[in-house]
């Protein structure tokens, strides 16, 4: 039985530390790894976001933020089970890392610990030794990654420090050992307890008792507890900290000792304002994200949304926006709410407690206090518009709940006025610092998206609302595709729906809703949800557009999209897959042509929620033909004889329904199979080439 229960806030403090753990990465992000005395010389103390001086986008991908969101989902792929292994996280690690390409810095074997752990796994070789010191050393095994990666663990346990310090022994043992864990297991069990716990002080003892005295993070800990009784300046502890637990006395990178002093100097030092905690630990240099990082987790779980205001608007600036770039494509475009209730669905299944999310599973549901997740208003140019946006309990009507308040001053214009949020890769965020952002969209044409608008009883006449999107074209343009209009009178609910067009299969870039009509005097509209269901319809034919192309997520070692052959794979070694769509897709028939040139096998994948979990119709330079679920390992559903030859197209199809999948060959059906043990329901679409070279054509997905 579960040793915790569940605060009746949960839901909130979770979102103030996913909120906290953003402000604090994209807060340090800018000038990660400089020392105090450079902030200090360059920027000054750190009072605000700083990216506008270096000429980045505030929003980024980060490694932090990327294995901190996508780690913990070995929870949920493996049952929210508490008895997960590190073997079974490692494995998380080899479906949704994609080598050389997403979440890690890639720094090579020996010198990036994360990329050394990843190739172990790669080996064969399984957590927690693929971490071990034994294997990899300490200065390789006590670098700052398992800190830094640590705080889903905490959120889904609120109040059991016990088992957060556990679970963050066991994912923390997939890419380090030694101090570097037990850095993680001391905040990891801050952070559960702080659901329940206000003292710092109470905090760190909480931390502190999971580790072995004789550890050095346990004698650091203490050694700045007592400088911290009796030296009232932050700056002075900060140099004590530099001569005697400094950079120069440790190997490595970015080792965690010097690193987990700075937060715990901020912790004890920042009086428990966010703001002032923020500034010490971003002021004090080293790995400036990871720690700002942890420490706005922290104090975002201890003291709720709430401690997250002040004099600086750190909320407003991100809108709530979060890219995750990572094998699973169709979850990189989110948002600060969508990956709360992730967390908080996997807190309540740990506490074996009902869970309904908000709203029936509404993907836009503003359930949050001012969240707005990822919104903003544009005019028809896409330039920033007169609108404002405000989460609020629409005040005055018999709806009740939290909406997106869309208040406007005269809908009496030449151009409608739009709201909209990101389903993609939108212009001016294509290219981002270190880190790709690799991404497929969220929506597609053939689904049917659903909104839920409210006018405001004290409207002064009717509005025309509908839904819109922005597609890119063929020469990566945006363009505007426009769904039926209603009229909303004032005090009215409306539901809009609408069946997504055909987009000639580009990519779309953003979902809205636009608003027009006669109303010359101030008026609002609430948007109460709006989300989208049902399998894509698309045709996905050539095109040298860099968004078409960059939709695809590129999981092979070469990748050609090019005029010849739409699609040419080259793998040289082990098996490569190319991959489009997102997790939400369930039924729906894949088609597209196979034309193996010298390869082992070619393949086409169905329900693929990663590189190492689909279904896949495989052909074998053999002379077999493959019905296989990939699931922590290969099993092959069924197989039959297959007349193989380089270089000849095989017309294949792949078609999922519940647990009944079905294969074709040249039009011929070869399989019809029901999987009914751990049964994937749902997932996008891969190309597969298996060491070699081969090409497909067109690719179409079709409702079934």
């Amino acid at each position: 039985m579960p040793s915790f229960s569940l605060p009746a806030d949960y839901p909130e403090r979770v979102y103030a530390g996913v909120l906290g753990k953003m402000i604090g990465v994209y807060l340090g992000r800018p000038f990660e790894g400089w020392t105090y005395e450079r902030v200090m010389k360059e920027l000054g103390e750190i009072t605000s976001y700083v990216n506008d001086k270096f000429n980045l986008p505030l929003i980024v991908t980060d490694d932090d933020l990327a294995g901190t969101f996508t780690f913990v989902r070995a929870l949920a792929d493996y049952g929210y089970i508490r008895e997960l292994t590190p073997a079974q996280i490692g494995q998380t690690w080899l479906n949704y890392i994609i080598e050389g390409r997403t979440i890690l810095w890639w720094g090579g074997l020996g010198n990036s610990t994360e990329h050394t752990a990843y190739l172990r796994l790669k080996q064969g070789i399984s957590a927690p030794e693929s971490g071990s010191i034994a294997l990899n050393g300490n200065v390789v095994a006590e670098q700052i990654g398992a800190q830094i990666f640590i705080d889903g663990w905490a959120m889904v346990l609120p109040g059991d420090p016990a088992q957060a310090a556990d679970f963050a022994r066991r994912a923390g043992s997939v890419s380090h050992d030694g101090e570097a864990i037990y850095a993680a297991q001391v905040l990891a069990a801050m952070e559960a307890r702080a659901f329940v716990e206000h003292d710092i002080n109470a905090l760190l003892d909480v931390g502190i008792s999971f580790i072995p005295r004789d550890s050095v993070v346990y004698r650091m800990i203490q050694d700045i507890r007592a400088w911290h009784a009796i030296e009232p300046d932050w700056r002075k502890t900060r140099e004590r900290i530099a001569i005697q637990y400094g950079y120069d006395l440790y190997g490595g990178n970015c080792h965690v000792i010097p690193n987990h002093a700075l937060i715990i100097l901020a912790l004890l030092y920042g009086d428990d304002d966010f703001s002032k905690s923020l500034m010490i630990v971003s002021t004090s240099g080293w790995d400036t994200d990871c720690n700002a990082g942890n420490v706005g987790c922290l104090l975002g779980i201890k003291n709720g949304l709430r401690g997250l205001e002040g004099a600086v608007d750190w909320r407003g600036p991100l809108a709530d926006r979060l890219y995750l770039s990572t094998a699973d494509g169709g979850r990189a475009i989110t948002d600060a709410v969508t990956e709360t209730y992730q967390l908080v669905a996997a807190g309540h299944a740990l506490a074996d407690a009902p869970f309904e999310p908000p709203k029936h599973g509404a993907r836009f549901h503003f359930s949050l206090p001012g969240s707005i997740q990822g919104f903003q208003v544009e005019t028809e140019d896409g330039s920033p518009g007169t609108i404002t946006l405000e989460n609020t309990a629409a005040p005055d009507h018999k709806f009740g709940s939290r909406y997106l308040a869309i208040t406007y001053c005269d809908l009496e214009q030449a151009t409608p006025l739009r709201v909209t949020t990101p389903t993609f890769i939108l212009p001016g965020t294509d290219t981002m610092p270190t880190y790709t952002l690799m991404a497929s969209p969220t929506l597609y044409s053939g689904q049917t998206v659903q909104a839920m608008l409210i006018a405001d009883q004290h409207n002064s006449a009717a509005i025309k609302g509908r839904l819109f999107l922005r597609a890119y074209d063929k020469h990566d343009q945006l363009i505007t595709v426009q769904g039926p209009e209603t009229m909303l009178d004032p005090g009215e609910k409306q539901t809009l729906v609408w069946r997504v067009p055909d987009t000639a299969g580009m990519p779309i870039a953003k979902i809205g809703i636009e608003l027009a009509g006669s109303q010359k005097t101030p008026g609002t509209v609430y948007l109460d949800t709006l989300t989208w269901s049902g399998p894509p319809d698309v045709t996905l034919a050539h095109s040298t557009a860099t968004m078409w192309q960059r939709a695809w997520i590129n999981g092979v070692d070469q990748c050609e999209l090019t005029r010849s052959e739409p699609y040419r794979l080259i793998q040289n070694r082990g098996r490569g897959m190319l991959l489009y769509g997102t997790r939400e897709w369930t039924d729906y028939r894949v088609s597209t042509t196979l034309t193996p040139h010298m390869a082992q096998a070619v393949g086409l994948g169905a329900r693929v929620q990663g590189m190492q979990r689909y279904y896949a119709l495989m052909l074998s330079q053999t002379g077999q033909a493959r019905l296989i679920k990939m699931l922590d390992g290969e099993q092959v559903l069924a197989e039959l004889p297959l007349i193989w030859e380089l270089d000849r197209s095989y017309a294949v199809s792949l078609q999922v329904v519940g647990q009944h999948i079905q294969a074709w060959i040249d039009g011929q059906r070869v399989f019809a199979e029901d999987d009914h043990e751990h049964a994937l329901s749902s997932g996008s679409i891969a190309l597969i080439c298996q060491e070699g070279r081969m090409a497909s054509d067109v690719v179409t997905v079709r409702p079934v």
